[in-house]
């Protein structure tokens, strides 16, 4: 068995102890109560404790071995319940919130050093001065340059309360700067792209959180006034978040009264969610882009739309994540994420993928190069038991995931060793990050940059050789061949992406991509 794996089946049985002990007692303040359980199980429960402390044959952490084993107990419940350490929990949080205390920069490691991507516009970094494609050398005293420091470390030293400060020394083209720079809001934008071909938006939503709803409706009222009359809504790659904002969003495009989601749960007993007639976007042509980790909140909207037949899913099946979870926090300041309902599309679909407990297995692949599904189809779920019909008579079916309406393939084009290797590494953030050192004044903006800037020959041959010396990724000159065209977009891509952030990127990369030209194809007619 693997080293420090040891005691997991024994744990776990100790823990679901535990579970039947304090797992259905909340307090009003939300914290966990074992008030009026048997003393005998939590007594017994110590002293299996204590003789794993006191006389298994290695030492052991006690506070490890207990954590790591309640999440090895949730995950014997379902694939989505979890524990969160009291000190994950704020990250948790942000990401929920959508919103944390820093300075508001991006950025990442490149030969150990701090390279800032993109300074969030607004915010306090901007304000006083901070560029992108700055280094910061120094925090509050604490050289971070050329040594060995983990992003996580970075984060915790930048981030804090709100009007708080952080003293940071940066290097721009070899002068250095000191800044003070007084901490912020820093909200963490969940619709990250938004942009027009023709009179067809493009929204990108990454996840959702509780502001998400409003930065859809901020992005596509900003579209309508430019011309927009219909939209393709992404939602690929989107693991989901507040099912509020999901709910939100569909009623943006169904008319008062239609069903959004119906959830059933043994303490909430079922509950339907309506749209009302606040939606804007009602009477708009609409595509959606799904995959194979499209899932949770991406799969309400998708499935909402889809059996309300009001617009066409593209794309691959997606993840099939059904269960809605409720954060139950403890005294200690975690927290348990517990399944406490399934949802149902409006056609009665239940979202929810098969799950025999075995949790790794659940997640290997999907999505991945042995998927499939990433090709064809999988025929298995097109049953009769598994059917459901909208109110149109469109044929639709369960089994786990929303199977779009039109499938698209996945483009394995130019795909070899060579051209994983490159995506795999950070290769194109780096060569592109130092590419744009001195040009980041050069174009105008996003179009003019896409118009202007081309990915030639001698451009390529210096990326290859880059990452041979960065990362030692030996050439393939045959591989390299093969994947030409494929280099040369994710390369122009990323370059936009340094200049004009997520915007650049998805404008550049949509370009040449089969499932957003398959949905403009369809809007089009």
């Amino acid at each position: 068995m693997e080293k420090n794996k040891w005691w997991l089946p024994l744990v776990v049985s100790i823990t679901l102890c535990v579970g039947l002990i304090l797992g259905h007692v909340v307090t009003r303040n939300g914290v966990f109560s074992g008030n009026g359980y048997d003393g005998n199980r939590i007594q017994k429960l110590q002293d299996i404790l204590n003789l794993i402390d006191k006389n298994y044959v290695d030492n052991v952490n006690p506070d490890k071995v207990f954590e790591e084993s309640i999440v090895e107990m949730l995950h014997k419940l379902d694939p989505h319940s979890n524990y969160i350490p009291a000190s994950e929990q704020q990250r948790a949080a942000e990401m929920i919130e959508g919103k944390f205390g820093g300075v508001g920069l991006r950025y990442f490691m490149l030969r150990d050093t701090i390279c800032i991507t993109h300074v969030i516009k607004g915010s306090p970094s901007e304000k006083i001065g901070v560029k992108a494609g700055d280094k910061i050398v120094v925090i509050d005293g604490k050289n971070v340059a050329k040594v060995k420091i983990e992003t996580d470390k970075v984060m915790s030293m930048l981030k804090g309360a709100e009007g708080t400060k952080v003293n940071v020394q940066i290097v721009r083209q070899k002068k250095k700067m000191s800044f003070s720079i007084t901490r912020g809001t820093i909200p963490i934008e969940s619709v990250t792209s938004a942009y027009l071909t023709g009179n067809i938006g493009y929204i990108k939503i990454e996840q959702f959180s509780v502001n998400t709803a409003e930065e859809f409706r901020s992005a596509a009222n900003a579209l309508k006034g430019k011309g927009m009359q219909k939209l393709i809504l992404d939602l690929r790659n989107n693991g989901g978040g507040v099912l509020g904002s999901a709910t939100e969003i569909a009623d943006e495009f169904l008319k008062d009264g239609q069903t959004i989601l119906k959830t059933i749960g043994k303490k909430i007993g079922t509950k339907y969610y309506k749209a009302t007639s606040a939606g804007e976007l009602e009477n708009m042509p609409l595509a959606i882009l799904i995959n194979a980790n499209s899932a949770s909140a991406s799969e309400i909207v998708a499935g909402a739309i889809q059996d309300n037949d009001r617009g066409t899913v593209f794309g691959r099946r997606s993840f099939g994540k059904g269960l809605v979870q409720e954060d139950n926090k403890l005294r200690d300041g975690s927290v348990i994420r517990l399944t406490i309902a399934r949802y149902y599309t409006p056609t009665g679909r239940c979202i929810q993928r098969p799950y025999n407990g075995k949790y790794d297995e659940y997640y290997q692949d999907r999505g991945g190069e042995n998927d499939a599904e990433l090709y064809h189809p999988d025929s298995t779920i097109f049953v009769d038991s598994l059917k459901f019909k909208t109110p149109k008579g469109k044929i639709v079916y369960g089994g786990g995931g929303i199977m779009p309406d039109v499938f698209v393939p996945f483009d394995s084009t130019g795909n070899n060793m060579y051209y994983a290797a490159l995506r795999m590494s950070p290769a194109f953030q780096a060569f592109s990050f130092d590419y744009v050192e001195n040009k980041r004044d050069q174009w105008k903006n996003v179009d003019d940059f896409i118009t202007r800037f081309v990915v030639d020959d001698m451009l390529l041959a210096q990326f290859a050789a880059y990452v041979q010396r960065e990362f030692k990724i030996p050439f393939d000159r045959t591989s390299f061949i093969q994947s030409k065209k494929q280099i040369a977009r994710l390369l122009k891509a990323q370059i936009a992406q340094q200049l004009f952030d997520d915007l650049g990127f998805y404008k550049v990369y949509n370009a040449e991509d089969n499932e957003f030209a398959k949905a403009l194809q369809w809007l089009k007619k």
